[in-house]
């Protein structure tokens, strides 16, 4: 009958059909042939004998996150703490991955909190808390050792959030405000230190500069009362030199016009009447001008006669 050979039709281009396989990018089939492993398809288009082979497994290749939900651990001093890990991973091979073990998200999260509590059971609350990426390395060491036999590679382990007991933390928060207001008394006395220390300096440095003007005004007014003295010496002495000079000028000019022994005489008798007007109670005088004293006294009785006369 015809329509049988159009149904028979149909199912051929139906197998057909199913039978060509495209597997997209960052993807792996698992291909299996009467329950056996047969082949991994990578990307591209794919051809399966039709109800021969089958997909077994569809594996992604990309890098995967994986956040496993807060886990209880108690560490070396008995504090219990929660804390939830976050895992990135990826499948490098497609068929240790789809028959090395039946669940690996369940194998894997045990196999965290497990390590977990070891790694944190070695270590007291403070170093926990001080130490994450100390655990995530060697989470990441152990992990990727234990599921490389599942074709898993752990790429980055994180410890996302440490969450300690309510009175851990409040005792936390208080040691933490006393450490602040600690430096920050530190910080106000050192800030108090360092302000006397410039106000000293500040003083120290004015008494300094005031000694070192008082000195520079001294050795000023020193140095002009020196100045005033020379200059002072130096007109005395220019006065003296023009007295001798006129002195000189005028012993010279009397040298000029020859004078006579009676000139000289009467020059003599002068100054000898200026040495007796003076304040001294005794005069030399010299023999030269004793005679001309004499005769000048002679002079002056005679006349005094002939006036009485």
């Amino acid at each position: 009958m015809p329509w049988i050979f159009i149904i028979l039709a149909v199912i051929l281009i139906l197998l057909a059909i199913t039978s060509i396989r495209i597997v997209p990018q960052a993807n792996a089939y698992v291909i299996e042939r009467l329950g056996a492993y047969l082949t991994t398809w990578d990307v591209g288009p794919h051809i399966k004998i039709p109800l021969i082979d089958r997909v077994a497994k569809v594996v992604l290749l990309k890098e995967q996150i994986w956040d496993f939900a807060p886990q209880p651990v108690i560490t070396k001093d008995n504090v219990t703490i929660q804390i939830d890990t976050v895992i990135y991973f990826q499948i490098t091979d497609p068929k240790m991955y789809a028959y090395g073990v039946s669940n690996p998200m369940s194998a894997i999260e045990n196999l965290t909190a497990t390590t977990l509590r070891n790694i944190i059971g070695d270590l007291e609350l403070d170093e926990t808390l001080t130490s994450r990426d100390t655990i995530n390395s060697r989470m990441r060491a152990i992990l990727d050792e234990a599921t490389d036999p599942w074709g898993i590679k752990i790429n980055r382990v994180e410890l996302k959030n440490i969450i300690p007991p309510k009175e851990i933390q409040d005792a936390m928060e208080k040691q933490m405000k006393a450490e602040r207001e600690r430096r920050e008394a530190i910080l106000k006395a050192e800030g108090e230190k360092k302000s006397a220390i410039l106000i000293a300096e500040g003083k120290k440095e004015a008494a300094i500069l005031e000694a070192e003007a008082e000195k520079q005004a001294t050795i000023l007014r020193a140095e002009a009362k020196k100045e005033a003295a020379i200059r002072e010496a130096e007109g005395q002495a220019a006065a003296i030199l023009r007295i001798q000079e006129a002195t000189a000028q005028g012993l010279r000019m009397l040298n000029d016009s020859n004078p006579n022994k009676a000139v000289i005489a009467i020059k003599s008798l002068e100054a000898l009447q200026k040495v007796a007007e003076g304040k001294s109670t005794k005069i030399i005088i010299p023999s030269e001008i004793q005679g001309l004293a004499g005769l000048a006294t002679s002079l002056a009785e005679l006349t005094d006669k002939k006036t009485a006369e």
